[in-house]
């Protein structure tokens, strides 16, 4: 118990401290004009309040990623309570500020944009590649999560199939419709659904003395799985995500002034954190360790351990709210995740979005990619998603830390995550046997470090060649004439 309020009490110290020295090394500036403002089309370009920013914010990154990657991440044990305290201070939070932030220096672009500007026309192309992939993948993982939460809540009498047509016609009109027209006006309320679900599981397991274990770096998994790399690529909403880069830029457009960006992009991620906290130290001390837990994973997968832990806890009645909790997490994420597909792909293409039948002609394949994918199992759609997702969160880290190395600032807060980061990329890619190239580990590791070692190195040679020229490192915003705060 002491080991699980510590990471609570540090996960809000830091944003409190680090947070803050992360928004002096950006350097905001309040007087400069935002995207909201400056691009304002009434469709993705709207500026709204910081308090629906960060709501909207926390929403968009979540998904089921702070609950169902904590819980697999429960079976390693306390050890992941680590990765989840270090990792979003120093890694997630770092990770989510500064590409919302470079975002909304650059008129609101999001990653492949971005990757284009800082490190090379040619990452263009390949980060528009796995952004879309990503995107997809994110977008089937959160129709097919909450449908098998929302079956066990009426004990499989709804069809599978009709709970899924209801959420991609929910995606359909979130994905269509002006920002503030339903993202705008609802997620205020799913967000404070989420809070409730999250903080009433968190106080029962510490005013009933939940038996949560203290800190440990011993590895539990009852499959024996590696900490290096395994863990980075199970619990990564709660820690680092990639899917976080595609999301941002969603609220840069909408961002009013650059000196909200650290209660939203920052605060909202140590948020996550803490929610992920809640899930791993629920998953760890309600089923009697990493056995029990892995039984009932085998036997309901993680939407059936959100099931009982929420039950267990709250009752009837609380434990059926916090279930709808974690049901608006996936659905509050797929339906950004189509939207920043269509948006990434408008900027690819130059397709300009303020007519509907501009966005409905890139939302519909979309959409129909996606429900073909729901065919595939659940567990390797979430295999491809996790190292997407942390192939995108390294190349965003490598963006963050490129923009404060030509600023002359502190690069090293990008630079020492993003390293760490492209070395775990490798070596599970090389080692995973079902997806990679199921290689021994200790040669992973080898070939993995002389890999990143290799990255580093083309980075700084980059670094220095760009900043040997007249580099533009923020768009130009001096024409806007009647900007108000």
């Amino acid at each position: 118990m002491i080991t699980f309020l510590v990471s609570i009490v540090l996960l809000i110290v830091g944003y409190f401290t680090y947070g803050k020295y992360v928004e002096k090394v950006f350097g905001h500036n309040e007087k400069r004009p935002t995207p909201a403002y400056v691009n304002g089309d009434g469709v993705d370009y709207v500026p709204m309040s910081t308090p629906k920013n960060s709501l909207i914010q926390l929403l968009n990154i979540a998904g089921t990623g702070p609950v169902f990657g904590p819980i697999a991440g429960a079976l390693y044990g306390p050890v992941a309570f680590i990765w989840i305290v270090v990792g979003c201070i120093f890694a997630g939070a770092v990770h989510d500020y500064l590409t919302g932030m470079i975002s909304i220096r650059n008129k609101g672009a999001h990653l492949p944009a971005l990757a284009s500007k800082y490190l090379g026309v040619a990452m263009k192309h390949v980060v528009n590649i796995f952004a879309l992939l990503l995107l997809l993948l994110v977008g089937t993982v959160f129709v097919s999560s909450p449908a098998m939460l929302i079956s066990n809540l009426f004990d499989g009498k709804v069809a599978l199939s009709i709970i899924v047509a209801v959420i991609f016609a929910y995606y359909i009109l979130a994905t269509l419709l002006p920002i503030d027209k339903i993202i705008g006006r609802f997620y205020p309320y799913f967000g404070a659904l989420l809070i409730f679900s999250a903080l009433g599981i968190g106080v029962v397991l510490v005013f009933t003395g939940a038996p949560i274990p203290e800190l440990s770096f011993e590895n539990m998994h009852p499959g024996a799985l590696p900490i290096f790399p395994m863990l980075f690529f199970t619990i990564t909403c709660g820690a680092l995500s990639g899917f976080h880069a595609t999301q941002t830029p969603i609220i840069s457009r909408t961002t009013q002034n650059e000196k909200q960006g650290r209660k939203i992009f920052y605060g909202m991620m140590i948020a996550e954190g803490i929610i992920a906290m809640i899930w791993a130290a629920a998953a760890m001390s309600i089923f009697n360790g990493p056995v029990g837990l892995n039984e009932v994973l085998a036997a309901g997968g993680p939407a059936g351990v959100v099931s009982e832990v929420s039950i267990a806890t709250l009752g009837a009645v609380g434990g059926t709210l916090a279930i709808l909790g974690v049901i608006v997490l996936p659905i509050t994420s797929g339906d950004t995740a189509f939207r920043a597909a269509r948006m990434i792909i408008a900027d690819y293409f130059k397709f300009a979005q303020a007519k509907i039948i501009s966005r409905l002609w890139i939302a519909i394949p979309l959409f129909v990619l996606s429900f073909a994918l729901t065919k595939i199992d659940f567990n390797i759609l979430w295999r491809y998603f996790s190292w997407a997702n942390g192939v995108t969160a390294v190349i965003a880290l490598w963006v963050g830390a490129m923009y404060l190395f030509l600023k002359q600032s502190n690069h090293w807060i990008a630079t020492i995550p993003a390293t760490f980061m492209t070395s775990m990329v490798f070596v599970y890619i090389i080692y995973e046997p079902t997806m990679g190239f199921g290689m021994e580990l200790t040669e992973s590791y080898i070939i993995g470090t002389v890999a990143t070692l290799a990255v580093v190195a083309l980075f700084f040679a980059t670094a220095f060649k760009k900043r040997g020229t007249n580099f533009l490192l923020d768009e130009d915003v001096t024409s806007y004439k009647a900007h108000e705060s």
